[in-house]
């Protein structure tokens, strides 16, 4: 929050609207969202279109969270009279208040009615009413921002902020003659989206991108306008080194979010690396070390839980290849081939499930003589499949898996495909499950010595028909997984 007087407000509350695009870039910490990849600062549109109430249709209308419509002019009551005209009230409450008839006995109204409100109206730059002892004031509140993700990182977001504030309040007289304010809200849509690496429009219409801006530009303004306001000069140098260095490093919360994100990728489930990243935010934030240096999250930083497979939407592929039931069987086959799969779901053109096909069924047509190129996977396919929810418990589906002599198990959401568990995903489970029961005892996997991987030795292909000849290997013939 900065606090201004009634006078100076139209100017800054401007300027502030300017800077949201830059100090948003250099802040952004919610690019993953149930798992996947959006914005660098996913909550600004997340935000906007989970209290969206407007009807869909040709009009024009304003959403309860935004960026605003227009610059400010002469006074806030622009604002107050704006949102009162386009926005209904979402709650009421008994205000025994009569603010004119305060002011004619010389007493100061609460305006409780306009601040109850003003709370339900969702400006990115919100501005402020308030008494403090016995005197009123304005303040803007800056409510881009994301939480830390470090302490040290949220104070430098602050001073940063404020400094810029202070600053560019008292050079520029009318921000709003440099830059149009829809060119100014689309640098901050920008910023949510792509984070440190933006481009902005800036002022008279210079091309700049978001570093070159902040380390050439704006980083000295922060530095005077909090030597303006008497901040002590270590302090300005601490917490304005931690957005230089965030800033040079490209290392801001959503671009080590995703660096953790990706390099767990191939080596979990999305579960495990969403308790990965949690764990590691918390360990770092201990270290009390801005983000620009925190280490990327590891797995093994978070223990292997009951939780973590409790059901099967916390392991259950979702990045499917399926068929439909007129494709040709050979299309079956090198799916599997290709993506080194066993089973492969028959899907229709609204993904409904309606099949299964299976590599034991596929080998068996193709070992009878039937031809993969010209028929299609209706004729092969089982149509009685058994599935589960995505809120099935884990052991009700290994129960079904194992009773059914089943080697995989659709899930569906009504009739509509969306995921597949394989034993192999259950085996895994239960090696990781077993690894910390039996491991080292702290939730941490067994660490071999490097002697353990010595891979200098040549691998030597076993003789395996000549073992069948001499009895060495017992023939076991494998259960049926084709069901």
């Amino acid at each position: 929050h900065l606090q201004v007087t009634p006078e100076e407000f139209p100017r800054y509350y401007n300027i502030a609207q300017v800077l949201l695009g830059p100090v948003m870039s250099i802040a952004a910490n919610s690019p993953i969202v149930f798992g996947r990849r959006l914005w660098a600062e996913t909550r600004i549109a997340l935000f906007r279109q989970a209290v969206d109430s407007r009807n869909k249709s040709a009009r024009q209308t304003e959403a309860r969270v935004s960026f605003g419509t227009r610059w400010v002019r002469q006074s806030v009551v622009e604002i107050f009279r704006e949102d009162i005209a386009r926005f209904r009230a979402l709650v009421s409450a008994d205000l025994d208040e009569d603010p004119m008839a305060m002011l004619d006995r010389g007493e100061i109204p609460q305006l409780k009615a306009l601040r109850l409100h003003n709370g339900s109206i969702y400006r990115w730059n919100r501005a402020c009413f308030g008494i403090t002892g016995d005197k009123p004031h304005l303040r803007i509140e800056n409510r881009v921002f994301p939480a830390g993700p470090s302490t040290i990182d949220q104070m430098a977001n602050a001073a940063f902020w404020c400094g810029l504030m202070v600053e560019i309040g008292a050079r520029e007289e009318d921000i709003t003659k440099r830059i149009d304010h829809d060119q100014a809200a689309s640098n901050f849509y920008t910023a949510a989206r792509e984070g440190v690496g933006s481009h902005f429009t800036w002022l008279d219409g210079h091309e700049i991108s978001a570093r070159e801006l902040v380390l050439e530009r704006l980083l000295p303004l922060a530095q005077a306008g909090l030597r303006r306001q008497g901040i002590a000069e270590e302090d300005i140098t601490k917490y304005l080194a931690v957005v230089d260095e965030r800033v040079r490093t490209g290392r801001t919360g959503a671009r080590w979010q995703l660096a953790s994100w990706n390099s767990l990728r191939d080596r979990s489930t999305p579960i495990e690396r969403a308790n990965a990243l949690v764990a590691a935010t918390i360990q770092r934030q201990a270290t009390r070390r801005p983000v620009a240096e925190w280490e990327r999250a590891r797995l093994d930083e978070a223990t292997t839980s009951k939780g973590n497979y409790a059901r099967v939407e916390n392991y259950m592929a979702t990045d499917l290849f399926t068929v439909h039931a007129d494709d040709p069987v050979e299309m079956a086959a090198n799916l599997m081939v290709w993506e080194r799969i066993r089973h492969v779901a028959v899907e229709d053109h609204d993904h409904r499930l309606v099949g299964l096909i299976t590599q034991r069924a596929v080998l068996r047509f193709v070992l009878g003589g039937g031809s993969t190129l010209r028929t299609p996977i209706s004729e092969v396919m089982k149509r009685d499949v058994a599935t589960v929810r995505a809120d099935t418990p884990t052991l009700d589906a290994l129960r079904m898996m194992r009773q059914l002599r089943l080697g995989c198990l659709p899930v569906v959401d009504g009739d509509k495909l969306v995921g597949i568990v394989t034993e192999g995903d259950l085996l895994e489970i239960a090696s990781k499950m077993l690894e910390q029961q039996l491991g080292t005892g702290d939730g941490k996997p067994v660490e071999y010595p490097d002697s353990y991987y010595d891979t200098s030795q040549p691998y030597v292909k076993p003789d395996l028909e000549k073992a069948e000849k001499t009895d060495k290997v017992d023939k076991v013939e494998p259960a049926d997984h084709s069901a």
